[in-house]
This record gives C-alpha cells, sequence and structure tokens, in this order.
C-alpha cells in the first residue's frame, strides 16, 4: 500500500445517514470541526432512505428504554423543526387497528404501555367509531394516535447537511473506514480507504454507521469486542397501491414478533403503501420477491377487506440494522460512550433502527452529551 497521508481531525462522524448528518449538525453547531465520512457517494442511500416516513408517537417501547424516551421527546423536537425549515411533513394520525375479537385485548395493553412512555393522547375507538373515520375499514376497535405523522426524509437529510455544512461540517463521500486504533492519549486513528487513502487522528469518533456500525467497531482495536453486538439483517419489503386508498390516516395492525405488522402509510403527494414484513436474511440485498404479493394482500385484507384485487406491485425495500436475532425480544437502542467501554472520545450507535428517523434530533443531544 502506498504511504497514507496523515491528517488531525477533531470530530469524525462515520455514516451519512439521518443519524449521522444529526449528529454532525449537532457538533458543527456547537463549534467543533466535523468531518463526515461515507462510503456511498451521496447521503442517506441505505436505512434512512429505505423506510415508511413516519414520525413514530412512541408508543410500541418498553418503559423507560431508550426508543421510548428519544422517541418521545425527539418527535416534539422533529416537529419543531420541520415547522421552522419549512420541510414537508403532516400530521395526519394513525389507527392501529384489532382485526379481530381476539385483539381488543392488545390494544388495551398497546393503550398502557404508552402511557407509561408518556404518550397520554391515544383515544380508544369501537367498531362504529372506526367506520365513522375511516368507513373502509373492516375491524373490531382501534386505538386513534393523533401525534403520529409522515414526512419527506430527504428533505429533511437534505436541511440536516446544509446547517451542518453552513457551520463549517465536511463530506468525504465514497469513502471507507477500514480499520482504527484507541490511541493512548485518548484520540483514534482511522484508516480511510477511498479517493484519497488517508489516516485520520480524530479527538472524536462517533461511529453512526448504521448498517456498517457493528463492522466498523470491531475494526478498532483497542475496543472490546463485548462491548460490539451481533448483527442481524431484517429485511422489510414495501408494496404500493396502484389505485387510489380511501385513507385519511395510516392503518397499522397490532404489532407482530421483529416489527409493526404490514401497514398502510400515505406518503405526502397521496399515495399508499404497504410494508413492511419481516424477512431475515444474510446479507444486503435490496430486491423484492413480486410473489410475495399475495401475502401482503392476505394481511392488508384482514383490516381493509375490500382491497382491490391485484392492486399491488413491488416498490421497494429496506434492511433494519439489528443486534437481536429473530428467536429473540427486540433491542433497545445502544448509544455506548466512553461511560461504557472506556475509549476516550468515542461513542459507538448500534441497532438505531425505528423510530431512529423520528428521534434523530434527540439522539444526537444525548450523543453530545457524552462527550461533553
Amino acid at each position: 500500500m502506498a504511504t497514507l497521508s496523515r491528517f488531525e481531525a477533531d470530530c469524525v462522524v462515520a455514516g451519512a445517514g439521518v443519524i449521522g448528518l444529526a449528529i454532525a449538525r449537532k457538533f458543527a453547531m456547537a463549534g467543533r470541526d466535523v468531518l463526515v465520512v461515507e462510503q456511498a457517494s451521496a447521503i442517506g442511500t441505505e436505512t434512512s432512505s429505505r423506510n415508511s416516513e413516519v414520525i413514530h408517537a412512541g408508543i410500541y417501547y418498553s418503559e423507560g428504554s431508550l426508543k421510548a424516551e428519544c422517541c418521545v421527546a425527539g418527535k416534539w423536537a422533529l416537529y419543531r423543526y420541520l415547522d421552522t425549515r419549512h420541510i414537508p411533513h403532516k400530521n395526519c394520525g394513525k389507527l392501529i387497528v384489532a382485526a379481530k375479537d381476539n385483539e381488543i385485548d392488545r390494544l388495551a395493553d398497546i393503550a398502557s404501555g404508552a402511557e407509561a412512555n408518556g404518550v397520554d393522547d391515544l383515544e380508544v375507538l369501537d367498531a362504529a367509531k372506526v367506520s365513522e373515520l375511516e368507513p373502509a375499514l373492516g375491524v373490531k376497535g382501534a386505538l386513534l394516535s393523533p401525534s403520529t405523522g409522515i414526512l419527506d426524509s430527504h428533505a429533511l437529510m437534505l436541511s440536516l447537511q446544509g446547517e451542518a455544512e453552513d457551520h463549517g461540517a465536511r463530506f468525504a463521500f465514497e469513502t471507507r473506514i477500514v480499520s482504527g486504533q484507541a490511541c493512548s492519549d485518548g484520540r483514534t486513528e482511522l484508516i480511510c480507504e477511498g479517493r484519497e487513502p488517508c489516516a485520520l487522528n480524530a479527538r472524536t469518533f462517533i461511529n453512526a454507521a448504521g448498517l456498517g456500525a457493528v463492522g466498523v467497531a470491531r475494526t478498532i482495536q483497542g475496543l472490546e469486542k463485548r462491548h460490539i453486538p451481533d448483527l442481524h439483517l431484517a429485511k422489510g419489503s414495501y408494496f404500493a397501491l396502484t389505485s387510489g386508498a380511501p385513507f385519511e390516516r395510516l392503518i397499522y395492525p397490532v404489532p407482530v414478533a421483529g416489527g409493526l405488522g404490514i401497514h398502510l402509510t400515505l406518503d405526502l403527494g397521496g399515495g399508499a403503501r404497504f410494508g413492511p414484513d419481516v424477512e431475515w436474511v444474510d446479507e444486503l440485498d435490496y430486491a423484492i420477491d413480486p410473489g410475495r404479493a399475495s401475502v401482503f394482500e392476505t394481511e392488508v385484507q384482514r383490516y381493509w377487506p375490500s382491497l382491490p384485487k391485484e392492486s399491488l406491485r413491488p416498490d421497494y425495500a429496506g434492511i433494519r440494522p439489528k443486534i437481536a436475532g429473530p428467536e429473540a425480544p427486540n433491542a433497545d437502542f445502544i448509544i455506548a460512550g466512553p461511560e461504557t467501554h472506556g475509549q476516550p472520545g468515542q461513542v459507538h450507535l448500534f441497532g438505531i433502527e425505528s423510530p431512529g428517523l423520528t428521534a434523530c434530533l434527540e439522539i444526537a443531544r444525548k450523543v453530545a452529551m457524552k462527550i461533553g
């Protein structure tokens, strides 16, 4: 290998998804000299752009968890940010529906858990009230979540990038961190490959690489492996509705193992899509099997019986960076700072799946608190 160019760096952020962008903005606005390293050629090409674009209320997560805390606080921070920057979004609300009588009790459990998280605006609806709000549904009852919404995730990411750059942050695209070393002086040396291979001697290193975060962490000598979880890939496919959708709100079934069930979300242009499902995979693969449409139709017809036949077409797929496998309970976010792993100046984020988009600003705040 040719001799590497070596540079001193104040704050290096790995990953230019929505989490990395929010962190870069936060640190740049605090006066830090920020460099974002991203292996793709643009911002937000993986998990951040392959999701439902939903602003979550904070309903499903375990009481006291980082997911609950970051989602509830992050939701309000995100709405304020979207409003003040005039970023396209809509506070449309959603219904969590019980398709069968035996699911009514699960709605009560969901409402109870949400209240423990500080979500106190849910409304229990009987079948008649659901029909008044959304006549096309055929369900036994529902929970109405008025603080759920949708947004243009790419517009959000562009805004975060722009504000980071306005405060001096720089971006190195098509650049990959291949190894690292925790140094005795508290800095982290990062070896990067890309257009111009280099070594970065970073005072602060934030690993927000999403699907690549576990792999990046494993390359850093001095970071004990017991602090690095295993990565599990859960693929979620989406199918678009080719006809018009007779709904004004998002429609969610009661949750299933590994996800929130095949739900209906609306985009800001009025289009509708269903997904994601849960398919555990061993590698990144965004191809959609058209044959899964029949499974989607069966699931959707549980709450929308009059779904037009053969009205679904493959749309896109995403991969969730899970740190718990298919047989394990859902894992919480991990935001591991020096108090966890003992390495000064390093913060590693693992398992940042949903509700990461909603929680991005609050996650950035928590990362900043760990560095001081």
